[in-house]
């Protein structure tokens, strides 16, 4: 070593501060790349689900048409909804079992019931799992009650509850859930078979998924759908009119998909309508037990004659 040099201190390992800023940007970039798609394929994974809740629920109205020679009412004039008599055929004979249906003290949907408890038992099979809402919600009475996501079709042309609260401006002939002999699948007391669907199975919806949230209300209606049982369809006749909220089960295809949207839409329609939480559109069940997800962007002509069982309108691409 020669005797002028000079010894230098080595330089620490580690990173500078510049260096780690960059790395904890290139981590922040990588991170918002990757979120949205894994939040993709949840979404895509829950729809797939959706799709499947769907099909179980085709396959059940077949099997129930097949024990008994038509499709279930959409509600009765002992309250019920059209989930309540579906449950043996999708393997929930034991909660069918502890039903009532009969107007009794014992009976009926009020509080503390044998009904009213089934009414609080979820079955996963009626809720899609993008649905953003509690799983049990006290309404009506209905301690911890079962929201649902899915509504059988009363017809093309239905827009409100009730003929008293239907809207101005709807189509001529517009009809309401409290009249009998709709044009769709399901309404008070209905009994559709296969051979009432005239204009193609594959062409007809039967059950559409719905955008559920109890605690949104427009014009005084909530956007509230329940499984198993409607109290407030009480003193209903058929033939008739009486009660109201028939829309915890049916829906209709004349408002547009995700109507709910919509602020400028009257809330009886957005009640009315289909729709959901997936992105875009939502999922739908046809009569002849398909599933299939119609955007809503969909010609509005040919979706709402899906819901028409055998109005004769010319099938579309929907």
């Amino acid at each position: 070593m020669k005797a002028n040099s000079v010894s230098r201190p080595e330089r620490a390992a580690g990173f500078t501060l510049v260096e780690l800023l960059v790395v904890i940007a290139i981590i922040g970039v990588l991170v918002a790349l990757l979120l949205p798609a894994v939040q993709a394929a949840r979404e895509a994974a829950r729809r797939m689900s959706c799709s499947n809740n769907l099909k179980q629920l085709g396959l059940a109205m077949h099997n129930y048409h097949d024990a008994l020679g038509s499709f279930p009412f959409g509600f009765s004039d002992l309250e019920a909804l059209w989930t309540a008599p579906v449950l043996p055929y999708i393997e929930q004979q034991p909660l069918h079992s502890t039903l009532i249906f009969q107007e009794s003290g014992v009976g009926n949907w009020d509080s503390g019931s044998a009904n009213t408890i089934a009414c609080a038992t979820p079955v996963g099979m009626f809720r899609c799992p993008s649905m953003p809402v509690p799983l049990f919600l006290t309404n009506e009475g209905i301690t911890n009650r079962v929201p649902v996501s899915y509504r059988g079709c009363a017809g093309s042309n239905v827009y409100s509850d009730d003929r008293s609260t239907l809207p101005t401006g709807i189509p001529a002939g517009a009809r309401a859930l409290e009249e009998i002999n709709l044009n769709g699948i399901f309404w008070g007391n209905s009994g559709i078979r296969l051979a009432d669907v005239l204009d193609g199975t594959s062409n007809t919806v039967m059950i559409g998924e719905s955008r559920t949230e109890p605690n949104y209300v427009k014009d005084g209606q909530a956007m509230d759908f329940w499984q198993f049982g409607c109290p407030q369809s009480g003193g209903w006749v058929s033939g008739g009119l009486g009660g109201t909220e028939y829309s915890e089960g049916l829906g209709s295809t004349g408002p547009k998909i995700n109507a709910r949207k919509d602020p400028t839409v009257a809330g009886v329609i957005m009640e009315m309508s289909f729709g959901s939480f997936h992105p875009g559109g939502a999922m739908f069940v046809l009569a002849d037990g398909s599933v299939r997800f119609i955007s809503e962007t969909v010609n509005l002509p040919v979706y709402q004659a899906t819901g028409s069982r055998d109005g004769g309108e010319p099938s579309g691409n929907f």
